[in-house]
């Protein structure tokens, strides 16, 4: 067989991917910081979207600190994929542009590398964020790099992410299980590995708390999906300010720096107004007072309302909303609120929570907060037949809507409050400790996107295509890859580029290059759902050895990270992962 350069051909209508070019950033003396960003395929250094939008939002909360930082849009190739999903193209199929883009990644890396291992500034500290062939770029370098050199990792959109909670019909993810620690937004509970084949494992084992993966919602380079639209939507749906926020957050505790962050707030205030609460009304006034008056002060929004029980027929009583309630009006309504009825011991406490996270106009982005003053458990199912689960299920679908509890310090109470705090990663405060604290640990968070959406796919059932029976053999000077697939089409890259996609069942390569990884990806598409990547290493039939055919499926490429797989952890709360 010849070992040639070059020419692929591919038996098929196929389409191409491809997004836009190049340029560079540099810094002079040592700073404290570097912050390293790397760009996707084809956008242009310096000025892409991505990388502007990512560096306006880190550095608005950067320039709330004294150090010294400096941000770089790595000088590499990112080279572009040509072409335009949407249009079909001929059956020949020119191979030198993946080749391309398996040097630009490669030159991406060693970048990287001499970046971040620079001697000359041993005490500088690292960020690396990364977009979609930037992504791929730091994940597939991450294992080669001094993580003491490095603060936080932050991936969008990586077509080489892994997360092994989302295999199988039901996955794990999708019961909110064993999701993986660097898990912050891949909504999907059905990912299971990027389009060109997971890195397994992701997270180098020095990197356990340093480094978070971002999925927008249907993105055909990281979900179990297939949107082009959610892979160019990074931007438009503020994914960067929400890293920017535990990246900050980050970087002040690794300098061990004042967070002087303060998120945009909308609290909610639910009293228990029955009888018994008369007693701790003065109290609990003034943490409702001094909470509000801090969120007002820092741009934040205030709702106040009250509660009794089911038997005193007395549905929540609205002070005032977000678009209202001034300091002024919420001391003069406090000041006013008369504590009496309460039929029973349990009072109505999930029907009122329920329907106020409802009825109030939350903001997108900001950090959400509903506090529960009371000394009594509720009763479930409550009025109307509301539920804990329903009331969890309405936090979660606003953003979540975060409970933070304050009761006395009755072990009962506590323990009954505990799974509605930690449903909704809230909290219990009792009074044997500092309620006062309760403004500081509520100011101090900020909005973050849930680790996993059920939401989106449920507990449905789903079946993902699949290939199988794939076979390699010699046909004259190329190589034939055959395959059976229940998926519609099936989409075809070659050493980390997509080449395009094929309706066919073979797929034949005229000429390889020797020395490279020649590493085929092939994914099922079906129904706008793609199955798992299988990644064939052809490099193998292109030795002299080969006697012209095989039966048996290819041996999947071993990733270049050799570090013993790392146990997914449960979900973290609290400010940040």
């Amino acid at each position: 067989m010849r070992k040639k350069f070059l020419i692929l051909t591919i038996i098929s209508a196929c389409v191409w991917l491809g997004f836009g070019e190049s340029g560079q950033a540099s810094a002079t003396s040592c700073n404290d910081l570097e912050v390293i960003f790397a760009r996707g395929s084809g956008a242009p250094l310096n000025t892409s979207a991505d990388y502007l939008d990512f560096k306006s939002r880190l550095e608005s909360k950067l320039k709330l600190t004294n150090l010294k930082y400096n941000f770089t849009d790595l000088d590499y190739p990112a080279a572009a994929v040509p072409g335009d999903l949407g249009k079909l193209l001929g059956i020949y199929v020119n191979g030198g542009d993946a080749y391309e883009f398996g040097d630009s990644v490669r030159e991406g890396e060693e970048k990287i590398k001499n970046l971040v291992n620079d001697t000359n500034c041993p005490n500088t500290k690292f960020v690396l964020a990364g977009y979609s062939q930037g992504a791929m770029t730091i994940t597939k370098v991450l294992s080669e790099l001094n993580s003491d050199q490095i603060i936080y990792v932050a991936t969008f959109g990586d077509p080489k992410l892994y997360l092994p909670e989302g295999i199988g019909i039901m996955p794990p993810a999708c019961q909110g299980k064993n999701l993986s620690s660097y898990r912050v937004y891949v909504p999907d509970c059905h990912t299971h590995d990027g389009l060109l084949g997971g890195i397994n494992p992701y997270q180098p084992a020095s990197f356990d708390g340093k480094l978070g993966t971002w999925c927008d919602k249907f993105d055909i380079f990281c979900s179990s999906y297939f949107s082009v639209n959610s892979h160019v939507s990074y931007v438009k749906d503020n994914l960067y300010e929400d890293a920017s926020k535990l990246i900050f957050n980050k970087i002040t505790e690794a300098f061990e720096i004042k967070n002087n962050y303060i998120s945009a707030h909308d609290t909610a205030i639910l009293i228990d107004s029955t009888g018994s609460m008369s007693r701790l009304s003065s109290q609990y006034k003034n943490e409702v007072l001094k909470l509000t008056k801090e969120t007002l002060e820092n741009n934040g929004r205030v709702a106040l309302y009250d509660y009794r029980d089911i038997s005193d027929k007395y549905a929540p009583r609205q002070h005032c909303v977000f678009e209202t309630c001034t300091l002024e009006i919420v001391q003069k309504e406090l000041d006013e609120m008369e504590f009496d009825d309460g039929g029973d011991v349990n009072e109505s406490l999930l029907s009122a929570s329920f329907n106020v996270m409802k009825e109030l106009n939350w903001r997108l982005g900001a950090t959400k907060s509903l506090v529960v003053l009371t000394d009594a458990c509720y009763h479930e199912p409550d009025l109307d037949g509301v539920t804990m689960a329903d009331v969890v299920q309405m936090s979660k679908t606003i953003d979540p809507v975060n409970f933070y509890i304050i009761v006395d310090d009755a072990k009962y109470l506590i323990d009954f409050y505990t799974p509605l705090a930690e449903a909704t990663d809230g909290r219990v405060i009792t009074n044997a400790n500092d309620s006062g604290l309760l403004t500081d640990q509520i100011m101090e968070r900020f909005d973050s996107l849930p680790r996993v959406e059920e939401a989106i796919l449920g507990a449905n059932t789903i079946f993902k295509p699949t290939l199988r029976d794939i076979k390699v053999r010699q046909v004259g000077d190329g190589l034939e890859v055959s395959f059976v697939s229940d998926g519609e089409i099936v989409l075809v890259a070659l050493d980390d580029a997509i080449i395009g996609m094929t309706d066919k069942n073979k797929i034949i390569f005229n000429e390889l290059r020797v020395g490279q990884p020649n590493a085929l990806t092939l994914a099922p598409v079906k129904n706008s759902l793609r199955g798992n990547s299988l990644v064939i290493d052809l490099s193998q039939y292109i030795n002299n050895d080969f006697d012209g055919t095989s039966t048996e499926i290819a041996t999947p490429k071993t990733p270049r990270i050799n570090n013993k797989m790392i146990v997914p952890k449960a979900p973290n709360t609290g400010r940040a992962i």
